[in-house]
């Protein structure tokens, strides 16, 4: 229940600041409390919701002109600061009144023309809204309080019933000119109102502080909660299941199989997914209406943007092989559902669009919870985050009558709202977004570089090294959601359950490049069993034991998936002294080319990367200095002893690691990466 956080103190200490920066009293307020308002769960998620502020400052020749202080496209009200709240002439918003009509594209250009600063962000759609009420301070939220109110067959009669007289009602429009046009005409019939209830859509609270504002909207929220506590005291039970609850690293990969869109010729199109579980989404879930109440629609018409009309329903996870079999069934039932509506709703007008792709956005698995589904982490968690709020809105919504949500046709005009479709025509993707990569021996300095590599194409990166902060060091460093799993390599139930913490976190794995290895090393004859298989055990069954539970999980997928091995150039061109290392190496680059004789008919590619004179663990500057030494060579001299003169580094390697995950049609490969070395040449 959204509860008040102003702080006199806080006030001042905000003011205070934003002073040192030149920033205004009024806007310093403004700041502060569409931060109160952004923080609060239960009022704004991701983005949504805005608030403006009318004041006077100067424009670029010194002038002083009225302006409206409003959130921009991009900033989140949670963490907005000065310049997420861009300043537009008022003399040009409020002309605006009179035209008979706007569209979304002219109304941009009208925005952006009356910028004060023309390099800030682009006001809010619901810039003229805010424009045409006269209130100094006005602030707007999606209330998951007040949605279960408008979401009902009544929801005006009960909005009144709740709030009376004090509140303005303003029936569904979409967001732009005409729903400005529509709130500001119910405001001026009665201009006494604290405030606007949106059908379908939300809350506006006004005031002529920003305390006042902050303070209606939440006593507003209050009264709505209290009035659906009257309700019914339970409408989701938890239904006790004879099965303990299936893990995430489960479900993950058979679900993101299933909605992974084939593009034809090996090529797919993923997702990545996120879970969550607690004792409300359990009930949700659980509930035997849950096909029937979740598919009817959003709590508010721009969660659309996020997760789509509808979430997938997905059978309770018992068996195995029949959940992998529905769920695929189900899915593909869904994508062409997806299309049908598509075209059913785009063939009611003349306009030219682009289709989005059909997956779902949102997964409800009884027994299990729930799965955002995103093209990167972030939209899955965001996903996720908002079928959360948007199921507490329904739940409120059946407590004190039924939900009952805005239609397909209206919820399609949003979500291909042209300014959204301009976005996408223009959208450009990095190589591996929505793919998973795993990289073992990632604390080290190759492992490091792979998996900066992968992360800046795109990838979410799983570090796994036995150090667990090296692995934390390399993910931080990787940037891009990147996670550390700490993990023995030698330990095949510890591999086994590193990849499950990732296949939890992602809901599977893509690419494996298994990269941990040590560099043992011995005479032959001399070399102790014990040594000998120290190295094989690091050198090539622990590439054997990474590739075989990558390859279980992407089977599970059913999108195919890449395996990269560091075989390193010992596999072709032995040294002295390095025998362990070497032989355990052969086996690996035979290993990398038996997978992809096994499972190429899986999609599953697999290659390998012969490196050579790498600064690294392996080949520290302890060892550079003795085996130039060796060779009466300088470290310099030694490091650059190959075809092209010159120094190859880990980021070199990482590349090439790059290269063969993107290379479509290879597999069975060995790529040399060594600045040229006659002897190390495959023949």
């Amino acid at each position: 229940m959204a509860t008040s956080r102003w702080c006199d103190r806080d006030v001042r200490k905000c003011v205070a600041f934003y002073a040192g920066q030149g920033i205004a009293e009024d806007l310093a307020l403004r700041v502060y409390t569409t931060r109160l308002l952004g923080s609060d769960p239960d009022l704004v998620r991701h983005g949504g919701g805005n608030t403006s502020l009318k004041t006077r400052i100067p424009d670029l020749t010194g002038e002083p002109c009225d302006v409206l202080c409003v959130k921009g496209s991009g900033w989140d009200m949670e963490f907005i600061e000065p310049a997420g709240l861009p300043a537009v002439r008022m003399d040009g918003l409020l002309r605006a009144r009179a035209f008979e009509s706007l569209g979304d594209e002219q109304m941009v250009r009208l925005l952006r023309a009356g910028l004060i600063d023309p390099s800030a962000p682009t006001p809010s759609v619901e810039t003229l809204l805010h424009a045409f009420l006269p209130h100094r301070y006005v602030d707007h939220t999606h209330s998951t309080a007040i949605l279960s109110l408008v979401n009902q067959p009544d929801g005006q009669s009960v909005c009144r019933d709740v709030f009376g007289s004090r509140m303005g009602i303003v029936d569904y429009v979409e967001p732009g000119f005409d729903l400005a046009c529509a709130a500001a005409a119910v405001h001026d019939s009665n201009p006494d109102v604290v405030g606007l209830i949106l059908d379908k859509h939300g809350i506006f609270t006004f005031g002529e502080t920003a305390e006042t504002s902050y303070r209606r909207m939440i006593a507003c929220a209050r009264l709505a909660a209290d009035h659906i506590a009257r309700g019914r005291a339970a409408v989701f039970v938890p239904r006790p299941s004879p099965r303990p609850e299936p893990a995430p690293q489960a479900i993950g990969p058979c679900l993101r199989g299933a909605v992974g869109i084939d593009l034809g010729e090996g090529r797919w199109r993923r997702f990545v997914l996120h879970h969550r579980i607690t004792p409300d989404i359990a009930a949700y879930v659980d509930n035997p209406d849950l096909a029937d109440l979740a598919t009817r629609g959003v709590s508010t018409p721009d969660m659309v943007l996020r997760t789509k009309q509808k979430p997938l329903i997905a059978p309770r996870y018992e068996n195995p092989r029949q959940f992998r079999r529905e769920i695929r069934r189900r899915a593909a039932a869904y994508m062409t559902d997806y299309r049908a509506y598509f075209a059913r709703c785009d063939a009611l007008d003349d306009v030219q669009r682009i289709m989005l792709d059909p997956a779902p956005r949102v997964a409800l698995v009884p027994g299990a919870g729930l799965f955002g589904i995103g093209r990167t982490h972030r939209d899955a968690v965001i996903a996720a985050d908002l079928a959360e709020t948007s199921m507490r809105a329904i739940v409120g919504a059946e407590r004190i009558g039924s939900f009952t949500p805005l239609g397909d046709t209206d919820l399609f005009r949003l979500e291909y709202w042209s300014l959204e479709q301009a976005k996408l025509a223009s959208a450009v993707e990095r190589p591996l977004t929505g793919q998973v990569a795993v990289v073992t021996g990632g604390g080290g300095t190759i492992g490091r570089a792979i998996a900066r590599t992968f992360a800046a194409a795109g990838a979410h990166v799983a570090v796994i090294d036995m150090a667990a902060a090296a692995a934390e060091d390399a993910a931080r460093a990787a940037g891009n959601g990147a996670i550390a799993v700490p993990c023995d390599l030698t330990d095949h139930a510890a591999v086994s359950g590193a990849f499950d913490e990732v296949a939890a976190t992602f809901g599977g794995v893509d690419i494996a490049i298994s990269n941990a290895g040590a560099a043992v090393q011995g005479a032959m004859a001399t070399v102790s069993g014990e040594t000998l298989r120290e190295s094989f055990e690091i050198n090539f069954f622990a590439h054997q034991t990474v590739a075989q539970t990558a390859v279980r999980i992407m089977r599970e997928q059913g999108t195919g998936g890449v395996l990269l091995f560091n075989t390193s150039k010992q596999a072709v061109n032995p040294g002295r002294g390095f025998g362990p290392y070497g032989t355990a190496k052969a086996a690996t680059l035979f290993l990398s080319r038996q997978y992809a004789l096994e499972y190429g008919r899986d999609g599953i590619r697999s290659n390998a990367v012969n490196a050579d004179r790498i600064r690294s663990g392996l080949l520290s500057d302890a060892m550079i200095r003795e085996r130039a030494a060796a060779r009466g060579v300088d470290a310099g001299a030694y490091m650059t002893d190959n075809l092209l003169g010159l120094e190859v580094s880990a980021d070199h390697v990482a590349q090439t690691f790059l290269d063969q995950a993107l290379s479509e049609r290879t597999t069975g490969n060995v790529v040399t990466v060594d600045g040229g070395n006659m002897a190390a040449a495959l023949r």
